[in-house]
């Protein structure tokens, strides 16, 4: 069975937009998005710069920008869709995820059922 998760537009230029700011390195890093347990709803997003990309990884490239994701969070996260959202009350990374029964409301914490 084939895994995917892609990434948006918005959050593929916010990306582009931090590598950038962080000025030239060689190669670029990935922002790895992860899945750990914690949260209010018992699962948390992750999102952090890594230079390092296992080989198990996931790898998404889109507008010359890698979003990497480890086999677990894959597993909790299959089909979803990195987003970058900018309202009134602030701007962030979320996850659009198929497979979350529950969410809060700051988006970076998921329940799954079963």
């Amino acid at each position: 069975m084939t895994q995917s998760f892609s990434v948006s537009d918005a959050a593929a230029r916010r990306i582009a937009e931090i590598i950038a700011s962080k000025g030239e390195v060689s190669p670029p890093p990935a922002l790895r998005v992860a899945v750990s347990a914690g949260g209010c709803n018992g699962f948390q997003y992750e999102f952090r710069l890594d230079p390092e990309i296992a080989p198990d990884d996931l790898v998404v490239e889109a507008h010359g920008i890698r979003v990497a994701v480890d086999p677990a969070s894959l597993d909790l996260m299959d089909g979803g869709e990195l987003d970058y959202v900018d309202k009134l009350m602030g701007a962030h990374f979320t996850v659009n995820n198929p497979n979350a029964a529950s969410g809060c409301g700051c988006g970076t914490s998921f329940s799954i059922s079963g």
